[in-house]
């Protein structure tokens, strides 16, 4: 197995990319000079498979190893980027209005690109590896996530197992973390509209006020959590989207609400979709309301399967040593759409630490390039762990 300094040669050119990706950021699934550049190079490492247009601009590019027949297992990372003003003042910010690179999706194509020239270079494992470069992680429905497993891309690679990883500000760099299990949160979506009657502010007695009824369905929905489900089970509602009059001597038709429902046990999104719609109705109606009601089921539990976490575990190990990296780190209520692939095959993702920089999605974040080596190295030993010759 390598260590990070069998990597630091790659760093340099891997900071290149990583900038320009970073300086030139796109959106949703529209990433077409991410996806050209990123074929660019890998045709240039001497990469002969390449399938673009996946999923609109995804690519899955693969690489034989000279060990002989095995099997093919997947690399994922995310291109896209999101519509913030960024805010980091680094000399290689984004040069396009109102998008930037604040999730480290330019870092993630960046490492995996270096590992690519690398695997490319030296094919010392049996089996084939499939470099899959994803679009569109940031939207919902559909992500790229869900429309490259809906394309087909596990049966038609022959991929058996799929591995992912992401950035973590406040994890050290040269550090790694990863738990067995549910290690991110499933993501559901919410729209209440409560429908009461107008009139004027100054005589609410005449109407049937949306906005005391949508107060009061916003604290019921709190009780969901609090006292109708087991304590031990995380779930997390959030009403985050209020819409009523424009003006301060209305009280308005209808109300229009929206938020977000997080779990790690897929059967409670079941039971939120079910007492959200029940406590909303059960409100309203008692107030002389009705409400309408959509629950939108957007991205499931990403779950790490055991044997591949173990796996994840020992090459990350064998790059930065065992006190570096937390196999047990504690599940987050964040949600990730590669949680479709390792719902279609078996499979891990694991956090690299990029250091003490902003949070994700804020608009100071900028991926720490220091942590490029270790992500490089990572997939590299992630590759010949699991396909060693």
């Amino acid at each position: 197995m390598s260590t990070v300094e069998h990597f630091t040669d790659l760093q340099r050119e891997a900071i290149e990319w990583r900038r320009y990706l970073h300086q030139n950021p796109e959106l949703n699934f529209r990433v077409d000079n991410t996806a050209r550049f990123v074929a660019e190079k890998l045709a240039s490492f001497g990469i002969n498979h390449i399938e673009t247009g996946i999923a609109e601009t995804g690519i899955v590019a693969l690489i034989p190893g000279d060990g002989g027949d095995g099997p093919t297992i997947g690399l994922r990372a995310d291109m896209d980027a999101l519509p913030i003003v960024e805010a980091s003042n680094k000399p290689w910010s984004s040069r396009v209005s109102g998008k930037m690179h604040a999730c480290g999706h330019d870092g993630h194509t960046a490492m995996l690109l270096g590992a690519a020239k690398y695997l490319a270079n030296t094919r010392s494992f049996k089996g084939c590896v499939a470099l899959i470069f994803q679009p569109a992680e940031e939207v919902e429905l559909p992500s790229g996530g869900l429309k490259m497993v809906e394309s087909g891309i596990m049966d038609r690679f022959n991929i058996s197992r799929v591995f992912g990883m992401h950035n973590s500000p406040g994890i050290e760099v040269g550090h790694f973390a990863i738990c067995d299990g549910p290690i991110l949160a499933s993501q559901d979506d919410f729209d209440i509209v409560v429908k009461g009657k107008g009139g004027h502010a100054a005589s609410p007695h005449r109407a049937i006020d949306p906005v005391v009824i949508s107060a009061q369905i916003i604290l019921g929905l709190q009780t969901l959590v609090s006292r109708n489900t087991d304590p031990t089970e995380a779930l997390v509602i959030s009403v985050t989207k209020l819409k009523a009059a424009q003006a301060y001597n209305i009280i308005p038709d209808q109300v229009e609400m929206a938020g977000t429902v997080r779990t790690l046990m897929p059967g409670l999104r079941d039971f939120a979709e079910r007492q959200i719609r029940m406590a909303a109705e059960g409100i309203a109606r008692s107030a002389g309301a009705n409400v309408e009601f959509k629950y939108i089921r957007s991205v499931p539990v990403t779950f790490n399967h055991t044997q591949e976490t173990s796996l994840a575990i020992k090459a990350a190990r064998d790059l930065v040593g065992s006190s570096a990296v937390d196999g047990k780190i504690k599940a987050q209520m964040g949600a990730e759409d590669f949680a479709y692939m390792l719902e279609a095959r078996p499979g891990a993702m694991i956090y690299i630490g990029n250091g003490s920089t902003a949070g994700l999605h804020h608009p100071a974040y900028d991926f720490n390039d220091d942590a490029l080596p270790y992500g490089i190295g990572y997939w590299v030993n992630l590759v010949e762990t699991v396909l060693g010759a």
